[in-house]
């Protein structure tokens, strides 16, 4: 068999449901951890599901007892501890409630720099066939002017905004309304302390829908009510 068969071979996905340790860290002070199982992997990505909302370009941290010969590196040690990228992220709803379903793509042993001080952040990968890049050669994605330049309604929509914890269950919830609203974003009233980076639950009884946003800001206006800026990771809003 040739070098080149061998290399197709080994970059197809294959269908190791292994335990999978999976972190994910939301603010420089607040993290969570889940157990899971990998459905696909191959040696530059994966895919599993998640109980916990996470979002494209974020970073989030692997241990897999992976097999040594899909390894790029740790060959020795018994759990393979790597870093990786959301490249993929769907939502489904099933008996036991709302799944994430979620592909990633490994980029070494080590995250950017920026991502102690700032593990909000959303990342691309550059092009490194085949081979894994490491933590520098990560470009940013998004820059935080994106959702300026989309068209926002001044409409006031009422929704329950839900705040969830380590293990996934609701620890804060509040009856809010929007001041401004468009497909992927909006800007809420709040009286919750909500830090740059989390994620939080919307659900709207108006219109018949649940959703899931990370907060990419906030701030307390002249009339001295708080707002945040929130962009939908999941699906758009139905306008």
């Amino acid at each position: 068999m040739s070098e080149q068969r061998k290399w197709k071979r080994i970059r197809e996905r294959l269908a190791l449901h292994l335990p999978v340790r999976v972190r994910v860290r939301e603010t420089p002070l607040y993290e969570w951890t889940e157990m899971t199982r990998l459905m696909n992997v191959t040696p530059f990505g994966a895919g599993f599901t998640l109980k916990r909302p996470t979002e494209k370009g974020r970073l989030l941290h692997m241990t897999i007892p992976m097999p040594r010969q899909l390894r790029v590196f740790d060959h020795v040690e018994d759990q393979y501890r790597i870093w990786a990228i959301v490249r993929y992220l769907k939502t489904e709803i099933t008996q036991e409630g709302i799944v994430f379903f979620v592909g990633v793509a490994f980029i070494g042993k080590k995250p950017p720099a920026s991502y102690e001080r700032e593990p909000w952040r959303r990342y691309d990968v550059a092009s490194f066939g085949e081979r894994l890049p490491n933590g520098d050669e990560i470009l940013d994605a998004v820059s935080s002017s994106d959702l300026r330049d989309e068209t926002r309604h001044q409409i006031a929509v009422d929704m329950r905004l839900e705040l969830l914890n380590e293990n996934g269950a609701v620890v804060e919830t509040e009856q809010t309304v929007s001041e401004a609203i468009g497909s992927h974003g909006a800007t809420l009233f709040t009286t919750m302390n909500l830090d740059q980076g989390r994620f939080i639950r919307l659900t709207s009884e108006q219109y018949k829908t649940t959703l899931h946003a990370a907060i990419r800001s906030r701030h307390i206006a002249p009339d001295g009510i708080a707002r945040i800026q929130v962009e939908f990771i999941d699906k758009e809003w139905p306008l």
